[in-house]
């Protein structure tokens, strides 16, 4: 079976397409803000400009006529956005007489990871710009286990980042400018429970940097507090489901520091680290191409009317049959 996949949930407008074994096809193009952070209705407007090329260059490797199914993600994610990816997915599925998927992003991000990395049963650590959770499989379900009480990580390093000067995305340049640290200075770790925070270390770290702060130490130390309080739940997690491999996925996953710190932790506990390639971690359309492939092989399909998107999916709703 062959899949193709959009993804359309932000700021990066892509289409994949995946078989059992391979990922044949990865096109794309994302949308960058001239200033400030993402605007919805302004990155939908992107999304509809570009999706025939997008299309056109994912057709250039592969016949229309191989595809047998056609998934697109159908949240959580920015509405206008999700709405171009499901109209540009539902006009693909008529036009071929194929079947129509709609994916949980959040899901799509776990299930590229393992079939990427062989990885069997593990605690995900998912971060990304909206989202930040601690997930697993219990039963027939992945279950949330921990997540952000406020804004997803990716987003608070975006905060800071705009705020001392650094285009969008924020990430990259953080991560330069905390290789260049020195000096750790103290940051809010939020930890409650198995949930954290991040608006506090985000609003400390504007201040010190207006007070003066060598911007490259205020980095180092945004970034080692943010991810030990990142690591300490995914930890914590392992413990709790007698886990020993842990995943990493998303967008902020491509940090070097943050894989670091995971895969000192998991050697200490005598646990297996996995993550994806890079150009996997962030939104793909080859994460959605892959999961709608393993729905439709078991019967999870759905007819073009009742293909609303859903910003707020969750991926406990999801029943895994696979």
């Amino acid at each position: 079976m062959i899949s193709l996949g959009i993804e359309s949930t932000a700021w990066n407008f892509s289409i994949g397409v995946v078989s059992e074994d391979e990922i044949i096809a990865l096109e794309g193009n994302a949308y960058s803000p001239k200033e400030g952070g993402i605007h919805p209705r302004e990155a939908a407007q992107h999304h509809s400009e570009i999706a025939g090329d997008v299309l056109k260059r994912v057709f250039e490797k592969v016949s229309s006529s191989e595809i047998d199914v056609v998934s697109f993600s159908q949240g959580p994610g920015m509405g206008p956005c999700l709405r171009i990816g499901a109209t540009v997915a539902r006009a693909i599925a008529l036009k071929l007489g194929k079947p129509l998927v709609g994916v949980n992003h959040c899901l799509a991000h776990v299930e590229i990871g393992k079939w990427l990395t062989n990885a069997k049963d593990p605690v995900t650590l998912y971060v990304s710009g909206g989202n930040s959770q601690i997930i697993a499989r219990r039963g027939d379900r992945y279950r949330v286990f921990g997540e952000t009480l406020d804004i997803g990580i990716g987003n608070a390093i975006d905060k800071f980042a705009r705020h001392i000067g650094l285009p969008h995305p924020g990430g990259p340049g953080i991560e330069r400018l905390a290789q260049k640290g020195k000096r750790y200075v103290e940051m809010p770790y939020v930890v409650k429970g198995m949930d954290f925070s991040f608006s506090g270390i985000v609003t400390h770290a504007m201040r010190l940097c207006d007070e003066g702060y060598r911007t490259e130490d205020i980095a180092f130390s945004f970034q080692e507090t943010a991810f030990a309080m990142l690591v300490e739940v995914t930890e914590r997690a392992m413990a709790y489901l007698e886990r020993d491999e842990c995943l990493l996925v998303g967008g902020v996953g491509a940090n070097k520091r943050l894989k670091e710190m995971l895969e000192t932790m998991c050697k200490e506990r005598d646990a297996e680290f996995y993550a994806p390639p890079a150009e996997y971690m962030g939104d793909n359309g080859a994460m959605i191409a892959y999961t709608g492939l393993l729905m439709a092989e078991h019967g999870i399909t759905m007819e073009t009317q009742d293909s609303q998107v859903r910003p707020d999916f969750r991926i406990e709703e999801v029943r895994i049959s696979w």
